[in-house]
């Protein structure tokens, strides 16, 4: 099956979900104009579909290899990232000062979505690099930007987070690779790193690598991190690769999925490397990273989700069993109601997780750019709401989808050399990456709602309940039916945020054993918002085909996730108990 990028998609989810109309003309965008949205898709969509797309079954086949004198990308997937680099895809959203194209970041998420549909383990190694690249931008010394921006926005060279070791997973604090000041002010950093995605490869004359290490002085836990560039050939006088550093790949880790992206073991063995930001403040310069790695990630849910809906549907129309009415002998599977219902469900969810993710992007694009105080710091509150939500809500639809995809091919999904099994395989790490979702949903409880004392969800709730009376404002018997579904969930999920904002002070335990359910709750009700705002949008327009699909999307996601909502605030409010008390006699604590 040849993947399409969604171009219609993802260009209706940009400007009736995300609304990027407003960032027109804000400081940082002046080159963004709504005209360049549609070109821009359709050029990346030839880049996804005739370079990314054939590679994706190659990368799983074989795989990356460690040689001797490095790590070797999967055939074919050098001379695509050469075509990435020269497409100027790299700086799409990055400052015009550094050689970008300062372009809103939600268009470049829409770029992204298709290249990681395409090929997840590809999308992968650009993905760290806007990491890297937002660090610098945000805590980087002048000279260091001069230094490595120009050509990480290129692409000419990649980056990486380095986080993890094997002792400290989520827990950074227990890290242990240490930075030894040098004295010429750089420092010499040793130690392991472990689960470093594209730590080593050929594809890039230079690997920027963002390396948390502990200062000889540092205090205990996560307050004595720094964080610090350490490149793979430190630069040489006129900027360029030099020596090759101390920084080594000395095993590649063994995946279920993922194959073409190597999943590198790095060892620093006295690497010379150069603080970034302040002393022991490395955790602020990390969740930089982070935050921007998060709404990737949640995006590659999105975009395996797509693809893993477009071969199920290609495979359903093929695959003829059974008979069905009005058909002549045995019939294609798509002529099968549960079939049908199997294939909506896939695609109502990822058209509800791509509009969490894109709102999530014009949110932070706004936080950054508007001149008006107050716009920047209501999106900033919306950006921290949605980010969690985006990354584990939309991930834990991409392994659902997939899963369902294997379903619909039935036995043969379950066969290795499909690309239904792939997407599954690839999938399933997008929940663990960037902190486990379980993590993200303590953080939405834990700080997103509670540290605003409710307010950021209640913000969100005023927006849905303007969704439910535009809806019913329309008189179209559909669309007052999904308002009533979407009044309905959205009561639950306030009703369940006035609890979690009340017991998380009083019994905090009690909450977070809730935090889950309260995250699936939120992602439900936002999600049914969008594809609400969706039909609506689409009603007013001229294309028919468009209003007819988007108020069925809608339609079945209220009838089937948010029918469900007032049903699952229980869950919330008192599985968590009911699990606290059983606790003892089920775990023995």
């Amino acid at each position: 099956m040849a993947y399409e990028a969604p171009v219609s998609d993802i260009e209706f989810a940009l400007t009736a979900f995300a609304r990027i109309e407003r960032l027109q003309g804000l400081p940082g965008h002046e080159a963004y104009d709504p005209d360049l949205v549609r070109p821009i898709l359709e050029e990346a969509a030839k880049l996804a579909r005739d370079v990314l797309a054939p590679l994706n079954p190659v990368g799983d086949a074989h795989g990356a290899v460690l040689t001797a004198d490095g790590v070797v990308a999967p055939p074919g997937f050098g001379d695509a990232y050469k075509a990435f680099v020269e497409g100027g895809w790299m700086g799409l959203a990055a400052p015009e000062e550094w050689g970008g194209q300062g372009l809103p970041k939600a268009l470049a998420l829409g770029v992204m979505e298709m290249f990681h549909g395409a090929n997840m383990a590809f999308g992968l190694c650009p993905m760290l690099s806007f990491g890297a690249i937002e660090a610098l931008l945000a805590h980087g010394t002048d000279a260091q930007r001069a230094a490595y921006l120009p050509k990480l926005v290129s692409g000419e060279w990649t980056g990486t987070m380095n986080l993890t070791e094997p002792q400290a997973g989520s827990d950074v604090g227990a890290l242990k690779t240490k930075a030894e000041p040098n004295e010429d002010g750089s420092y010499s950093i040793t130690g392991q790193k472990i689960f470093i995605t594209w730590g080593d490869h050929d594809m890039a004359e230079n690997i920027i690598h963002l390396v948390l290490a502990r200062l000889p002085d540092a205090p205990a836990g996560s307050k004595g991190i720094s964080l610090f560039i350490v490149p793979k050939f430190i630069l040489d006088a006129e900027g360029n690769p030099g020596e090759r550093n101390g920084a080594r790949c000395i095993g590649l880790e063994k995946k279920m999925g993922i194959h073409g992206s190597p999943t590198c073991v790095m060892e620093y063995s006295a690497a010379k490397g150069w603080l970034i930001g302040e002393a022991n403040r490395g955790l602020a310069c990390m969740f930089t990273m982070m935050n921007s790695a998060r709404l990737n990630v949640g995006l590659e849910g999105v975009a395996v989700g797509e693809a893993a809906f477009q071969t199920a549907f290609a495979y359903a129309q093929e695959r003829k069993q059974g008979t069905a009415a009005g058909v002549t002998g045995a019939a294609p599977i798509l002529h099968h109601a549960d079939v049908r219902r199997t294939l909506t469900t896939m695609r109502a969810k990822v058209a509800a997780a791509r509009a969490i993710c894109y709102a999530c992007g014009v949110a932070a694009d706004l936080a950054h750019s508007s001149p008006d105080a107050d716009v920047r710091a209501a999106a900033k509150m919306r950006e921290d709401l949605l980010t969690p939500i985006a990354k584990a809500w939309s991930t834990d639809v991409g392994v659902e989808v997939a899963s369902l995809g294997v379903q619909v091919h039935g036995g043969m999904g379950f066969m290795n050399e499909t690309l239904a099994a792939q997407l599954y395989r690839d999938a399933r790490i997008a929940p663990i990456y960037e902190g486990t979702n379980g993590i993200q949903a303590i953080d939405l409880v834990g700080r997103k709602l509670s540290g605003t004392k409710g307010a950021s969800m209640q913000a969100m709730l005023a927006e849905v309940d303007e969704t439910v009376r535009a809806a019913r404002a329309t008189n179209d018997p559909q669309l007052v039916q999904i308002a009533d579904r979407l009044k309905s969930a959205s009561a639950a999920l306030s009703e369940a945020s006035d609890w979690m904002v009340k017991t998380l002070a009083d019994e905090p335990e009690k909450g977070l054993a809730g935090a889950t359910e309260y995250l699936a709750l939120a992602g439900d009700v936002i999600g049914g918002h969008f594809l609400a705002l969706g039909a609506i949008a689409a009603r007013a327009g001229q294309d028919m085909d468009q209003r007819a699909r988007q108020l069925a999307l809608a339609g079945f996601f209220a009838e089937t996730a948010l029918a469900s909502a007032p049903g699952r605030v229980p869950a919330i409010t008192e599985g968590g108990a009911r699990f606290l008390e059983g606790s003892k006699a089920l775990f023995g604590v």
